[in-house]
C-alpha cells in the first residue's frame, strides 16, 4: 500500500508540473509592448474584390425613376437596406452582372472604385447625370477552426484585424499554441497560409495582420493539453486497477482467515 500511495503522489506532482509550465510567457500578448509604444496600422486598408463574392450594389438618383431599372429591387435612398434583397454574385472571372449595363468587371477593386466604376458608366452612357452607387459586401467572413470546433465570424464593418479575429473567436485557452496561429488565405488561385505569433508586436507588421474576407485562422493546442487529457485517462486506469486491486486481496484475505477458523 505505501508503495501504491508513493506511486500516486509522483504522478500527481508530475501533472501539477506540467501544468506550472504553461507560464505567462507562452500566453500573454504582446509581451514586447511598452507603455506608449506607438505603431503605425494600415488605417486605410480596404477589402478587394474577388471571384465568389457576394455584392450589394445599390443605384439612386434625385429621380427615382431614372434609377428604378437599374436596380434588382425597386429601391430608393429612403427604403433601402443592405441587409435585405438579392446580391449580386462575382463570377469565377471576376464579373457582375447589372441591369441594363450588363457586365461589370469588379474582381481586384475596393468596394470604392466599384462605386465610381458604375457611376462613370451611368453618367459616360447618359442614363442619370447624377447617380449616387452604393457598394458593400454581403459575405465578409473570416473562418476560425480550432481544437474545439469551428465558427464563421460575420464581419460587419469590412475591416478585421488578425487580433479582433482571435477576440471574437473566443476558443482561446492557455492550452492554445500562440506561436503557431496559421492564418490562409487564397491568393491566385492558390492556397497561401502564415504563421502568426501574438505575443510580439511583429504581429502588426505581417502583411496578413489585416484580414480579407473568407481567411481561415487555425490554431492548435500543445502538448500540455495532451499530456493532461493522457495522464487523466491513465489517472481512471490505474483507479481502477488498484480498485479491483484491493477487492482481490480483501477477497483472499477473508477466505485465508475463514480457512484458518476451520
Amino acid at each position: 500500500m505505501k508503495t501504491q500511495f508513493r506511486t500516486i503522489i509522483i504522478l500527481a506532482l508530475a501533472a501539477l508540473s506540467a501544468v506550472s509550465c504553461v507560464t505567462n510567457r507562452k500566453i500573454a500578448y504582446l509581451q514586447d509592448m511598452k507603455h506608449g509604444s506607438q505603431i503605425e496600422l494600415e488605417d486605410k486598408f480596404e477589402a478587394v474584390i474577388a471571384p465568389y463574392d457576394e455584392l450589394d450594389v445599390i443605384i439612386t438618383s434625385f429621380d427615382s425613376e431614372l434609377a428604378r431599372p437599374f436596380n434588382l429591387r425597386g429601391a430608393n435612398s429612403a427604403n433601402y437596406s443592405t441587409n435585405s434583397g438579392v446580391a449580386y454574385l462575382v463570377d469565377q472571372y471576376g464579373n457582375i452582372e447589372l441591369p441594363v449595363l450588363g457586365t461589370v468587371h469588379a474582381e481586384g477593386l475596393t468596394r470604392l472604385k466599384l462605386q465610381e466604376r458604375v457611376k462613370q458608366m451611368l453618367i459616360d452612357g447618359g442614363y442619370i447625370s447624377d447617380p449616387y452607387v452604393l457598394v458593400r459586401f454581403r459575405n465578409f467572413k473570416v473562418f476560425f477552426l480550432g481544437a474545439n470546433g469551428g465558427k464563421a465570424i460575420t464581419v460587419q464593418n469590412e475591416r478585421c484585424t488578425f487580433l479582433e479575429a482571435l477576440a471574437l473567436s473566443g476558443d482561446m485557452n492557455i492550452y492554445t499554441n500562440r506561436d503557431k496561429i496559421m492564418v490562409m488565405r487564397e491568393v491566385d488561385g492558390k492556397m497561401v497560409s502564415r504563421y502568426l505569433d501574438p505575443r510580439s508586436s511583429k504581429v502588426f507588421d505581417d502583411p496578413f495582420f489585416m484580414l480579407q474576407q473568407n481567411d481561415f485562422i487555425i490554431t492548435q493546442n500543445t502538448g500540455y493539453r495532451n499530456f493532461q487529457q493522457s495522464f487523466s485517462q491513465f489517472a481512471t486506469i490505474f483507479s481502477a486497477i488498484s480498485t479491483i486491486t484491493g477487492l482481490v486481496s480483501t477477497y483472499f484475505i477473508i477466505k485465508y482467515y475463514n480457512s484458518s477458523a476451520k
